[in-house]
């Protein structure tokens, strides 16, 4: 049996071996995608020595439940995974859980299992290959010049995200994107016919991709073809259809369901070595196939080696470019000193107009972002004036168009991210949030930076009616895990928000703003950082009563505090720009802020109330909306459901006179 082939068997059964270790998970994809997944990383430009090399091709496990593939890879290729690694597979505090964790385990470079994510963010990945390339690359001087390849299986095409992915991908004719199809006709239910009929390929070359078709998964050479002609075309990007078995070498099992999700059984595991010729000892890589991999580690040692020569003379040619190469891809901090721009009280303008103004000042500040919206920026005003479209046309592009496609545009924000020597936002209206919301989750549970600029936060919206008023969605962007909201209450805030989220190294950051004017608050400013502060009235721990509010209801109780005043009564008006900041901070300073003996508290949000009794306890009252908006101005709606400051000073003195 030839090397390649042994190597080959080795992973599948590592891969089998560890399912059946922990009695949990998914051979199916493993055993029959091993042929074309060896085939790619023998052929990738990587180095486990150095797994995050800047130039090295990306490649991301769509197909996330089969992760048993992926750790034996990472075992086989010596990225540091041990046998021991592979025998504690989806157990407490493993580097192998049951599914790839980006930053949880050396060469996964994205969090996948929810299907459809990966190919998004492996477009987003191509997407920051072609604007890099094309700032950085000088005529001899490639240093940037790599693939992203991702594995996807039945499921993940079905997903909606795929299409949204592949004809964005296709549009930009992302040429150096190549997607390998574990096409096999079987799921969870069975056979694919009963649910998804459609030829694939076709559907793939509508959308701008060059497609080929491997008939045998087991044939390497063939696979190798594909693979080398899908390289040479770099003006589309490549879909690789390659016709495999699921749980192909056990032979009680492949080709059926059931190889899919649960343990081959110690039976069929024995059956399926003595089929592939491997070795009795579980968890055993042979020394031929040892020496074989280390052969192939050399060559991608050797690769790196040659980029960084490469790169030294291109930083002694062009010393400006390669100081900037080492500026995107190690940032400082960023300061946006534009506070002093918006003091003026007389004046009012809406946040998403501050945004847009925070937006180009920082885009000509830091020039290592880019950005855009699913067809919205005239309406959420995220445009950077004067750096370019991103197209087939012009990769230095800083704005981004992703079409009327939130689900993916997040998704691809975390790819672009992922890659490295960029950041990047994106924007809808707040109520398409929603859509997204999976590629944020994942963005928060990967730790990256991402920022979302979300407009038309409420009932504010006014005429458009129920369907674009959000009510839920500021409960469920705070309720997710390392997810930091913002909803500022003026341009100050605008930019604070702006300001924490350019310099976030582990959070995602959603930035909620208003449709309509909100007048600019005098104490406004900088500790909006803080999440929350005093913006009116008395100190908290002076006062009868506390008012906290968010983002367009901030100024009813900066203005109630003055009416409360007048009648004796002791307000303080309390910002709480970021839930999220202000429980991350110091206890003392929250306790400055909502000291426990002042139990009077009053919180107003044009929201659901959920999640604000927190913070307002038995004693307090929430002014919120917990039922759908309606189709009417603005100002009407507003008025109708308490958000104005005579109901506000209302509910304040019935609260103090109990």
């Amino acid at each position: 049996m030839k090397v390649e082939q042994k190597t080959i068997n080795t992973i599948r059964v590592l891969a089998a071996e560890a399912v059946q270790e922990a009695n949990s998970g998914h051979p199916g994809l493993p055993l029959g995608s091993a042929p074309m997944a060896y085939t790619l990383w023998a052929n990738m430009a990587h180095n486990p020595k150095n797994p995050k090399w800047e130039n090295r091709d990306r490649f991301v496990l769509s197909a996330g439940h089969g992760s048993a593939l992926l750790y034996a890879l990472l075992h086989v290729f010596n990225y540091g995974l041990t046998a021991e690694d592979l025998k504690n597979f989806r157990q407490e505090g493993s580097l192998t859980p049951g599914h790839p964790e980006y930053g949880h385990t050396v060469g996964v470079e994205a969090t996948t299992g929810p299907l459809g994510q990966g190919i998004a963010m492996a477009v987003g990945m191509a997407i920051a290959e072609k604007h890099l390339s094309a700032e950085f690359n000088k005529e001899g001087y490639p240093i940037v010049d790599h693939y992203t390849y991702t594995l996807v299986g039945d499921g993940c095409l079905m997903e909606g995200i795929s299409y949204e992915a592949a004809a964005l991908a296709g549009t930009l004719e992302l040429g150096k994107l190549i997607v390998f199809y574990d096409s096999n006709n079987i799921t969870i239910e069975g056979n694919t016919s009963i649910a998804f009929k459609e030829n694939v390929r076709a559907r793939f070359e509508a959308q701008g991709f060059e497609t080929f078709l491997v008939e045998d998964g087991n044939d390497i050479e063939a696979i190798k073809k594909a693979l080398d002609a899908a390289k040479a075309n770099t003006s589309k990007p490549s879909f690789i259809e390659v016709k495999t078995q699921i749980g192909y070498g056990c032979p009680k099992k492949q080709g059926k369901s059931v190889a899919h999700g649960e343990p081959l059984g110690q039976e069929n595991l024995a059956e399926m070595r003595s089929f592939l010729e491997h070795h009795d000892q579980a968890f055993f890589v042979e020394d031929e196939v040892k020496v074989h991999i280390e052969e192939l580690n050399q060559e991608g040692t050797k690769k790196e080696a040659e980029w960084h020569k490469l790169f030294e003379s291109y930083a002694k040619t062009y010393p400006e470019y390669a100081k900037k190469w080492e500026q995107w891809h190690n940032p400082g901090e960023v300061k946006l000193d534009i506070y002093d721009k918006y003091q003026d009280t007389s004046k009012k303008m809406a946040t998403r107009v501050a945004s847009y103004e925070v937006i180009n000042h920082m885009a000509d500040v830091v020039d290592y972002i880019i950005g855009g919206s699913a067809d919205l920026a005239p309406s959420t005003k995220t445009y950077m004036n004067g750096k370019g479209d991103f197209s087939s046309e012009d990769y230095r592009g800083r704005n981004l168009h992703f079409g009327i496609r939130e689900h993916v545009m997040g998704a691809i924000a975390n790819g672009i991210t992922l890659h490295g020597g960029l950041r990047t936002f994106c924007s809808t209206f707040f109520v398409f949030s929603d859509y997204m919301k999976n590629p944020m989750r994942l963005a928060a549970l990967m730790k990256l930076p991402v920022t979302y600029v979300l407009t038309h936060d409420s009932i504010g919206v006014g005429e458009d009616g129920p369907t674009h008023q959000p009510i839920e969605q500021l409960a469920m962007l705070r309720s997710t895990p390392n997810l930091v909201t913002f909803r500022p209450a003026d341009a100050k805030e605008t930019v604070a928000a702006w300001e924490y989220a350019l310099n976030s190294k582990k959070e995602p950051v959603a930035i909620v703003l208003s449709r309509q004017d909100l007048p600019f608050l005098e104490k406004s400013g900088e500790e909006a950082k803080k999440g929350a502060y005093v913006i009116g009235g008395v100190a908290p721990k002076d006062a009868d009563i506390l008012l906290i509010a968010t983002g367009s209801e901030v100024h009813l109780i900066e203005q109630a505090t003055k009416v409360l005043a007048e009648e004796g009564i002791k307000a303080s008006a309390i910002s709480m720009a970021s839930v999220d900041v202000f429980e991350n901070q110091p206890n003392e300073y929250k306790e400055s802020i909502l000291p426990s003996n002042k139990i009077k508290r009053i919180a107003i949000e044009a929201a659901t109330s959920f999640g604000w009794h927190k913070y307002t306890g038995f004693e307090g009252a929430v002014i919120s909306l917990d039922t759908f908006g309606e189709s009417a101005p603005a100002g009407i709606i507003f008025k109708k459901q308490g958000f104005a400051v005579e109901n506000v000073v209302n509910q304040a003195k019935q609260m103090l006179r109990k």
